[in-house]
């Protein structure tokens, strides 16, 4: 198959770490015998005067790069932050629509690969209608969950879920919210993503501590995720100042960076728990496993998401999760020996990791569990589906607008 990924969430020169799910994903689809896959991951446009600023960044990314072996295309759309919402998915469509139909002539696509329902999906689909090419749509999170309330965004996302040839989730309260939110979808597929298991794997606790300064002696919890309240960092913060009465040697890291830092140690300092909480601000994905391999249990505390990886990537390090019942969560848990499943409080959250200091877990169980979750397995149920959508019959190119 010619597949073209569509994704803002992919990445780049200047942020690796960006959207690296999907470039597991697409990697190895494009292994697979027969496949040849090229992504156009659009990004904002900045002058090139506004490099260092916070959101001028953008402007050092090239035009097109090469990224483990895969062809990226960077084609810029303009976009005033804040302003432009309701317009984003038209505005990535008329800065992406040149490049794909130049790359699509070279040797035509027979699909479409989109990531990201709204503004990524829209901009797909009118792009498919525009060419003549089928277009799949996989939502992943926020993109279901959050932008429908908007009420101009909204009927965007419906009419992208009707429109696409086929859809898919990565998990199953994704995929159900999508057919609630669009009824005219017959169905909607469940692709969860996969685990990279030569990244991620068992390794010595103590040599794993001294690297990131934790002593032997302490019970430590790591959290890996954005510091923004949709992850729960504040959450965490305040189960961390409960446990704190019942594990003197207790010690919370935080991987990850955000808007919340501040508040998050004004919080921890409010409730005494300032010496216990660290945090450790981002780190490279190839640096995430020994943050792993260092911790007694890896805690989520979301209070939404799609298929967070961070929960595989710790138990194929043998590390169980604590996690809260959101998103593709209780999936990735399924099995009780794998973790323990709260709801989004302090209290519950609390109550989970303390129970699951006390456990003592088959660390190899959880290992053999999370290599079963490859991501050859994910690209082998992504070429089915992919296949699947192509058969169908695309009507003659249409105008890319939305009626």
């Amino acid at each position: 198959m010619r597949i073209l990924t569509f994704t803002s969430l992919f990445p780049n020169a200047q942020s690796p770490n960006h959207g690296i799910f999907i470039l597991q994903r697409t990697l190895h689809l494009a292994r697979r015998e027969g496949n040849s896959v090229q992504v156009v991951a659009p990004v904002p446009y900045a002058p090139r005067f506004l490099s260092n600023t916070s959101r001028g960044g953008v402007a050092t990314i090239p035009q097109a790069e090469t990224l483990a072996g895969l062809s990226v295309h960077h084609p810029r759309y303009p976009l005033l932050p804040g302003v432009s919402m309701p317009l984003h998915g038209a505005l990535m469509y008329a800065g992406c629509i040149r490049r794909v139909r130049q790359l699509h002539q070279e040797r035509r696509f027979d699909c479409i690969d989109a990531h990201y329902v709204f503004p990524d999906g829209l901009a797909a689909v009118m792009t498919g209608r525009a060419l003549n090419i089928p277009v799949t749509v996989t939502a992943r999170g926020s993109d279901v969950h959050t932008f429908p309330s908007f009420a101009t965004i909204r009927p965007q996302i419906r009419w992208t879920l009707r429109h696409a040839d086929a859809v898919a989730a990565v998990s199953t309260s994704l995929a159900r919210a999508m057919l609630e939110l669009e009824e005219t979808l017959a169905s909607a597929e469940v692709i969860g993503n996969g685990v990279d298991a030569g990244r991620f794997y068992p390794g010595d606790r103590a040599s794993a501590r001294r690297a990131i300064g934790i002593a032997d002696a302490d019970k430590m919890i790591v959290s890996v995720a954005a510091l923004r309240n949709v992850k729960g960092p504040d959450l965490l913060v305040r189960a961390a100042a409960l446990l704190k009465k019942d594990v003197p040697t207790l010690k919370v890291v935080f991987v990850g960076r955000g808007e919340e830092l501040t508040n998050l140690k004004r919080l921890a300092a409010q409730l005494g728990c300032a010496d216990v909480c660290r945090f450790a601000g981002a780190v490279d994905n190839c640096e995430l496993r020994q943050y792993f391999v260092a911790a007694d249990v890896s805690c989520l505390p979301s209070r939404k998401e799609g298929w967070p990886n961070v929960v595989l990537e710790s138990l194929a390090c043998g590390i169980p999760v604590v996690a809260t019942d959101t998103g593709a969560v209780s999936e990735i848990l399924s099995d009780p020996k794998l973790g323990i499943v709260v709801e989004a409080t302090p209290e519950s959250i609390y109550g989970g990791l303390r129970g699951a200091l006390a456990i003592s877990w088959d660390r190899d169980w959880i290992v053999r569990y999370a290599r079963s979750q490859t991501w050859d397995d994910v690209a082998d149920r992504v070429e089915d589906f992919l296949r699947r959508s192509t058969r169908q019959q695309v009507p003659e190119a249409q105008p890319a607008v939305m009626a």
